[in-house]
């Protein structure tokens, strides 16, 4: 007598749902309702609410007042997984995929004894490419990278727009006020976009990746030549700028201060 068939779908399909109704949540949209939840997914509402059901049962998603969260359980069997792992191993093959995305050179930079530091960089395929290596320092005031480390900390703000100001070009911010709204835009924006402030031709959007104590890590930065890089294409990048920071961040357990958006 044949062996009785199983009923119910393949065990990858279900968890092709499964990542799909995982993968609906972000920094940006931390709760989801059954509704987004199901406009995300493109699921049937029934499949929804099941899976969902049994995502909260096994401690994949806690139920909220109005919705579902990533549930905290994820987070302990996340742990191990980037335990020990130095964030700059965590970000270098996002940073590649980004710099082949775009096509342009990708780095991330972090504050040094009120200086910005190159620590990780994936260099564009074009022969015409902005000067930049790992271990170079740069100041703070000028240009997007600074502008973002800057803007989600405060002391090393303060120290800044304490001090005269050096032009570096035409372009760069020397007064202090225009710099502190500058700053402050940023934080609104939850990015930065400059031209030509370090360096004459050379454009730059910028990203804050944050840690578990929601402090700023550091700045991901696209950059390259005004001349393929000008401003409205710097905006059009925004969206995969913001999305690998995300990225980035989740990666590495962190989490977005309280009225930063990333989006």
């Amino acid at each position: 007598m044949p062996a009785a068939q199983e009923s119910g779908p393949a065990p990858l399909l279900v968890l092709n749902k499964i990542a799909s109704i995982l993968d609906a949540f972000s920094l940006s949209r931390p709760e989801l309702t059954l509704a987004d939840i199901r406009k995300a997914t493109d699921l049937p509402t029934s499949t929804v609410q099941r899976l969902v059901g049994n995502l909260v049962a096994h401690g994949f998603l806690d139920k909220t007042q109005d919705g579902y969260r990533v549930g905290v359980k994820l987070s302990y069997w996340a742990a191990p997984a980037t335990h020990g792992v130095e964030i700059l191993e965590t970000l270098k093959p996002v940073m590649r995929e980004l710099r082949d995305s775009l096509g342009e050179t990708v780095c991330f930079y972090q504050s040094s004894l009120d200086y910005r530091v190159c620590v990780a960089m994936a260099e564009t395929h074009h022969m015409l490419r902005r000067a930049m290596h790992v271990g170079a320092i740069l100041p703070l005031h000028a240009g997007s990278a600074g502008r973002v480390l800057l803007a989600w900390d405060e002391q090393l703000a303060a120290r800044i727009l304490a001090r005269d100001l050096d032009p570096l070009t035409e372009e760069t911010i020397t007064d202090r006020q225009r710099l502190r709204e500058a700053i402050r835009r940023t934080r609104t924006d939850g990015y930065a976009i400059t031209i030509g402030e370090r360096e004459s031709g050379s454009s730059g959007l910028s990203a804050p990746v944050f840690n578990a104590q929601a402090d700023v890590v550091g700045a991901l930065t696209i950059m390259g030549p005004s001349l393929r890089m000008p401003p409205e294409l710097c905006e059009a990048w925004v969206e995969n700028l913001l999305e690998a920071t995300e990225r980035i961040t989740r990666m590495i357990g962190g989490r977005v201060p309280g009225g930063s958006p990333l989006r």
